[in-house]
């Protein structure tokens, strides 16, 4: 049985097939809000700077001149793939332009993590063939020893300017540039043939997936465009039911994600709102930026509402009073958290979605018109939806678990130069192309009887901390490096402030032999940290163990690990 959208979403239009990201958001011709009554597009949370929406459109095309020039790139010469650029910042105003500009001279970005350490983003920058770098200086340090272990040489190392971090250093910045490129004529127009806009890479995004490092995704300028429109859409009907024609959004998830950078900057960009951009969540930064700029919308993590929950006392002291939706994604949102958050703010409304990197980001979405706590929503336009029971059969009904598959415009070209993981993960049937989501899933009907997707559980064996995805694979064959390590196995363990932390199962060598646990458990936990990102370390622990449960196979039997966790804090609290 295919699921489809319900009966209120509208459907999806033709989406442009033959221009770039840059030329949908830029120009009024593809239904973008009008440039003269749009929100200033990116304000700096923490500063104020804006910049109008013709600003922007003029800022993007002066930079596309001076990258031209600067990197040597001809746009009319060989492939997208001559002209690569890495993206490691936190959040600028200057962020999204810049993948623009890029856009505008027939190039790729690859963004990566700002959390990523030096030996990860050399793995992403290497096999994405990227050739400069952007970067911002508080990243500066981790930046240079990744571009210099790939001998990318200085000039091609670029600044995107930070509220804060203003210090001088020896490298050009996105506004020399721009400056730069007012005095250079404008790049000659790209003319792309029909369908061109589906086959050509606009974002290299890198996914955790299931195992060993991530995964270079190839998400083109046709997916991204369809997925605004999707979104825009689906959304629109509560808009329009609540007369909100431009919106101010919260822009705090890292605009290197696809939820940052779909969901909350492209997507406002097309609807003409305005994004408040914040580098990094502080909470005082954060309820701050709420108040002054009198934010609307919410787009969080659920980390982030267990921090206000948890600080009432400093919520209390600042005015929320402008916001009406809380949007929350890239984890599951606990039916305990929204009901405490409608009790407290009984006039808000507050709604989940569920997406994928491999879909760009949105599959279903919460309506503010068609609310059901505990779900991720409808399918939104476009979309269709088939549910695989354990047995390999469909699913005809409704409350039946099974693995959620989905087409789409959005459903991503592949992943770089894996074709095992693109064999696994898109599948071919009569009916066309599928992904293969790896969450098992149920439909649930509302009050208003229309179909809502509850995801139930993960078939894929991500850990999800703060936002990040983490690959247990990847974190078992760093420790296996480990001299103490004889066999290991990494689950997700509860953290209220992550949402998940990573903790490990782990056999001790004969090199651990006679050594104090706690002494191991301290230099394999130093072991992670020294090598990967924050959100890989290993907060929920280590824990020694005589053999990890392992199926006849050889696959680890990580649930019997979870099974004994969630025992061992029974019996915790039962003691205390």
């Amino acid at each position: 049985m295919v699921f489809y959208p319900p009966a209120w979403v509208p459907p999806l239009p033709d989406v442009p097939d033959s221009i770039t990201l840059e030329e949908f958001l830029s120009s009024e011709k593809y239904g973008r809000h009008a440039l003269a009554t749009s929100r200033n597009p990116y304000t700096c949370g923490l500063t104020g700077k804006t910049y109008t929406a013709s600003e922007v459109v003029a800022r993007t095309d002066y930079l596309a001149r001076a990258l031209a020039k600067r990197l040597r790139f001809d746009p009319h010469d060989g492939t997208e793939w001559d002209r690569v650029v890495g993206l490691f910042s936190l959040n600028t105003i200057d962020y999204i332009p810049f993948t623009h500009a890029v856009h505008r001279i027939n190039g790729i970005v690859s963004p990566a993590s700002a959390a990523y350490s030096a030996p990860e983003l050399e793995h992403q920058l290497r096999s994405s063939g990227a050739r400069a770098l952007f970067t911002c200086v508080p990243l500066l340090d981790t930046a240079l020893k990744a571009a210099r272990a790939l001998s990318i040489p200085d000039e091609l190392i670029f600044i995107l300017p930070m509220p804060g971090a203003e210090k001088k250093t020896r490298f050009t910045t996105v506004d020399d540039l721009i400056a730069e490129g007012e005095s250079l004529p404008p790049v000659a127009p790209l003319n792309w043939i029909k369908g061109q806009g589906k086959r050509q890479v606009a974002y290299l995004c890198y996914s955790s997936g299931t195992s060993g490092r991530p995964k270079a995704v190839m998400i083109s300028h046709y997916n991204v465009i369809a997925n605004v429109i999707q979104a825009a859409l689906h959304d629109g009907v509560a808009r329009k039911h609540y007369g909100i024609d431009t919106q101010v959004m919260l822009g705090l998830l890292p605009l290197s994600h696809i939820y940052g950078l779909t969901l909350v900057a492209l997507l406002s960009q097309y609807r003409g709102d305005e994004v408040i951009v914040l580098p990094r969540f502080e909470l005082e930064t954060f309820l701050a930026a709420v108040q002054r700029f009198r934010i609307e919308q919410l787009n969080v993590v659920p980390p982030i509402l267990i921090q206000m929950m948890a600080n009432q006392d400093k919520c209390d002291r600042t005015d929320l009073s402008s916001v009406r939706f809380i949007f929350s994604g890239a984890a599951p949102l606990g039916s305990e958290l929204v009901e405490e958050l409608l009790k407290k703010y009984p006039g808000l409304h507050v709604g989940q979605g569920y997406g994928m990197t491999e879909a760009s980001p949105l599959v279903v979405n919460t309506s503010e018109l068609d609310t059901l706590i505990g779900s991720s929503g409808s399918l939104i336009p476009g979309f269709k939806a088939k549910i695989i029971d354990a047995d390999g059969n469909e699913v005809t009904t409704h409350e039946i678990r099974g693995e959620l598959l989905v087409q789409s415009p959005s459903v991503v070209l592949g992943y770089l130069n894996n074709e095992k993981a693109n064999a696994e993960t898109f599948v071919w049937h009569d009916d066309g192309r599928w992904l293969k989501t790896g969450d098992e899933v149920l439909v649930r009907k509302s009050a208003k009887g229309h179909e809502h997707f509850v995801v139930v559980d993960r078939i894929k064996e991500l850990i999800k901390v703060m936002g990040h995805q983490v690959a247990p694979a990847e974190l078992e064959a760093h420790l296996l490096s480990h001299d103490f390590v004889a066999d290991c196995a990494v689950i997700p363990v509860h953290d209220d402030r992550a949402g998940e932390s990573p903790k490990a199962y782990v056999v001790k060598s004969k090199q651990a032999a006679g050594k104090p646990e706690k002494e191991v458990a301290a230099a394999i936990a130093r072991h992670v940290e020294e090598q990967k990102a924050r959100h890989k370390w290993l907060r929920g622990g280590v824990e020694f163990i005589d053999a990890i449960p392992k199926s006849p196979s050889g696959k680890i039997l990580r649930r019997m690990l979870r099974d004994r966790e969630r025992q061992a804090r029974r019996d915790k609290g039962s003691k205390l």
